[in-house]
C-alpha cells in the first residue's frame, strides 16, 4: 500500500495506518491528489480573525480542517472516552462489547473493504473537507473518501429507509449553532478503541442516535460536541466535547483519493494468493 505527503502529524498517521490495516493484506490503497477550493469569504475572514460568514449570515464552515479530536490531543485516531459514558442498560453491556471472533470480517471488516461507519470514518488522522451551500453542509474525510451531504432545512427524518452505515443525518441552525441530528444507522462498530484493548470491540446498536453541535469559535476552530443516544445500550445520551482546527495550507492539495479496492483478493469471501 502506498500513501503520498501525510499532513497530519506523521507519526500518528503512520500509527493509525499501522493498526487500522493489520489485516490489509486482502486490499492495497492508493492516494492521489484531488482538488479543493475555500471560499473568498473564509480567506477574507481568516486574515482578519474574524468567522466567517456565508451572504446570509450563517457561519461558514467551509475549508480543509483536521480530524475531531480533544483539546490538545495528539496520537491516532480519537476514540470516546469511557469516563463520558452513561451507565448501561440491563443487558447493554454485552451488546455494546461484542467479542472479537478472529474472523477479520468481523473484527475488522475495513480489511475488506467494508464502510467504516459513523462516527468512525471520521475520527482517524486524516483531513476533512467541509463544503457549505445554504441548503446543504458536505462533510468528507480523505479516510475512504467518506462523504456526507447534509441538508440544512430540519427536515423529518424518513420512516421508509433501510438503516445504513453512515445513518440519514439532518442539519438545523440554533442561532451561530450548526446542529446535525442522525438517525436510520445499522448495527456497527462505534470507534476503534479496540486497537486499545481487544476484549473491548464497542458496537453501537441499530437505535443508534447522533446528535452533532458545531459552533466556529474564531476563525481556525470549531467546537465540536457529538452526543451518543442509544437507548438499547445506555440508561441516557451523554456527551464528549472536541474541536475540530482548520489547516488552510492543504487548501492547494485538497483531499487525496484513498482508493480501497484494488489487490482485494477476497472477492465474496473466496480468497486466493497474490501474483
Amino acid at each position: 500500500m502506498r500513501y503520498i505527503q501525510p499532513r497530519i502529524d506523521v507519526r500518528a498517521r503512520v500509527a493509525f495506518v499501522a493498526a487500522c490495516l493489520a489485516m490489509l493484506a486482502v486490499a492495497s490503497v492508493v492516494v492521489t491528489p484531488l482538488t479543493s477550493a475555500q471560499s473568498a469569504s473564509t480567506q477574507k475572514a481568516a486574515a482578519t480573525g474574524q468567522i466567517p460568514r456565508t451572504p446570509d449570515g450563517k457561519p461558514d464552515f467551509s475549508g480543509m480542517w483536521d480530524n475531531p479530536k480533544e483539546p490538545g490531543a495528539r496520537g491516532a485516531a480519537t476514540v470516546f472516552d469511557k469516563n463520558k459514558m452513561a451507565p448501561f442498560v440491563p443487558g447493554g453491556e454485552a451488546r455494546f462489547f461484542e467479542p472479537r471472533t478472529g474472523d477479520p470480517r468481523h473484527d475488522e471488516p475495513r480489511a475488506f473493504c467494508m464502510p467504516s461507519g459513523f462516527p468512525s470514518a471520521f475520527l482517524g488522522p486524516y483531513p476533512v473537507q467541509f463544503i457549505q451551500t445554504p441548503q446543504h453542509l458536505v462533510m468528507s474525510t480523505e479516510f475512504m473518501n467518506v462523504t456526507r451531504i447534509i441538508p440544512l432545512d430540519g427536515r423529518p427524518h424518513k420512516t421508509d429507509i433501510e438503516p445504513t452505515f453512515y445513518g440519514e443525518p439532518i442539519g438545523r441552525w440554533e442561532g451561530d449553532t450548526l446542529v446535525i441530528d442522525a438517525r436510520n444507522y445499522k448495527r456497527w462498530s462505534l470507534d476503534d478503541y479496540y486497537y486499545q484493548n481487544p476484549k473491548e470491540y464497542r458496537m453501537h446498536s441499530d437505535a443508534f442516535h447522533t446528535i452533532e453541535r458545531l459552533r466556529r469559535v474564531d476563525a481556525d476552530t470549531i467546537s465540536y460536541e457529538f452526543t451518543v443516544d442509544d437507548p438499547k445500550i445506555f440508561t441516557k445520551p451523554w456527551s464528549v466535547q472536541w474541536v475540530m482546527k482548520r489547516h488552510p495550507e492543504w487548501d492547494k492539495t485538497g483531499l487525496y483519493e484513498m482508493v480501497c479496492n484494488e489487490n482485494n483478493r477476497c472477492e465474496g469471501g473466496r480468497c486466493r494468493e497474490s501474483k
